[in-house]
């Protein structure tokens, strides 16, 4: 009987410590509750109370896997996912985050600005592509892009510059930010 009831205390014990997952915590495995691991099949179950929206089959428009929606019932937009293939098997590639309610350990959501991101994080390298400025910060697995129209004019036309830390405003905020798994 003894035993029993020290048994019960450690298992209520263990138990009040597990600390609850938070569904719009994002870092570089997780995104609220979707992991790197998990298959297209499981997204609705996973999201069983939200409302799922999927690529049509035979879209002769489309170019590789389709992105799949979430929104929240009430129709706010949660996340877009593209899985690395279309099949339901396929694990998730990217993750657009939409919402504004998923941060970070760090408190980043998709409306922090770019200081906020690079004094919380280390940024690895910026891309210049034709409309924007990919920021990448590794370590984390995710990016974010900034529109080529605040950074400096010799930059803005031309793909081949290098665009510098530096270059970016502290308050030039994310157009787009994804988790790449």
């Amino acid at each position: 009987m003894k035993k029993t009831f020290l048994l019960l205390i450690l298992v209520v014990a263990i138990a009040s410590c597990t600390k609850k997952q938070n569904p719009f915590e994002w870092n570089k495995d997780r995104v609220g509750h979707l992991t790197k691991d998990m298959m297209v099949y499981q997204l609705d179950s996973l999201y069983a109370n939200d409302s799922i929206v999927k690529n049509i089959k035979g879209d002769e428009f489309s170019n590789g896997p389709g992105a799949i929606e979430i929104f929240e019932k009430g129709g706010k937009h949660l996340l877009t996912l593209t899985p690395l293939e279309e099949d339901s098997t396929s694990t998730i590639e990217y993750v657009r985050i939409r919402d504004n309610r998923f941060t970070t350990e760090k408190g980043i959501t998709i409306e922090s600005d770019y200081k906020t991101i690079s004094t919380a994080y280390n940024v690895s390298s910026i891309d210049n592509m034709i409309k924007d400025a990919v920021v990448r910060v590794d370590d984390q697995n995710f990016y974010f892009t900034i529109s080529k129209d605040i950074l400096p004019p010799e930059i803005r036309f031309d793909m081949t510059a290098t665009v510098e830390k530096t270059m970016i405003p502290d308050s030039a905020a994310p157009k787009y930010v994804f988790v790449s798994w």
